[in-house]
């Protein structure tokens, strides 16, 4: 008997009490079953004590990895893969604790990989115009035209490099060299799939509806911004000066 592809979401947190137990029991409740393992970074608000709480209701199904101290968006989930691969784990998606990314859509990220010839699929609010609910309009704008702009500058046919609702399979992170991963905050979400690209893996787009935050506090801001800007520029340039394993060599 062929054995269930084994399937993790990582979620990162920091201040995230008003959203976790609800996102964790969301991800519980699907009909295809996704365990999921939160980074948090030493959240003063209590968001790991309401995690191992969950982790009694649902001992193996989540697990929390904790850290000292807040060390960025980047680093949780390289921690997170790496826990993942350790794990054995067949496909590692990546989720925002807020619901700005609808638990629902896991299984057509998964599926998009699975069954469709994607190794890495992207939740994308701009394949189909601008699908983003309530965000200020100069929000929409920047993260749109940012997108826009790391398509010129790298090439990249992706209408949405800064999504952080993925599903990768195992191989990318298998191959990817996650120690040479530089990024730390959106600049990391664009790192990964151009460098994906560069070893020459299929990626695809799966329209998604996203919905800002109703409770908590946005993580994002202008130095966070800044990265994946200028960090797009060293991105081409190491394109060009970089050597990229390739497809069929992970480790």
């Amino acid at each position: 008997m062929e054995r269930e592809d084994r399937r993790l979401v990582i979620i990162p947190t920091y201040n995230e009490i008003e959203n976790i137990r609800a996102i964790l029991e969301a991800v519980m409740e699907l009909e295809m079953a996704f365990d999921v393992l939160v980074v948090d970074d030493n959240s003063p608000d209590g968001t790991a004590a309401e995690v191992f709480k969950l982790i009694e209701e649902h001992p193996d199904r989540i697990q929390i990895l904790q850290r000292q101290g807040k060390q960025g968006l980047g680093t949780a989930y390289i921690a997170g893969f790496r826990w993942a691969l350790e794990h054995e784990y067949d496909y590692v998606l990546e989720m925002d604790a807020d619901f700005s990314h609808n638990p629902k859509d896991l299984v057509r990220l998964y599926e998009a990989c699975a069954k469709e010839g994607a190794d890495l699929a992207i939740g994308s609010r701009y394949v189909q115009g601008v699908n983003v609910v309530n965000w200020p309009l100069g929000r929409v704008l920047m993260s749109y035209f940012a997108s826009k702009y790391v398509r010129a500058v790298t090439g990249m046919k992706i209408n949405d490099a800064t999504a952080g609702f993925v599903c990768y399979k195992s191989e990318v992170l298998r191959t990817i060299d996650l120690d040479d991963v530089r990024f730390k905050g959106y600049g990391f979400q664009i790192e990964m799939k151009y460098t994906a690209r560069l070893c020459g893996f299929t990626l695809k787009e799966v329209p998604i509806i996203f919905v800002n935050r109703t409770l908590g506090v946005s993580k994002m801001n202008t130095s966070i911004f800044g990265e994946a800007f200028f960090g797009v520029m060293k991105l081409r340039w190491w394109s060009w000066t970089r050597k990229f394993p390739k497809k069929g060599e992970a480790k």
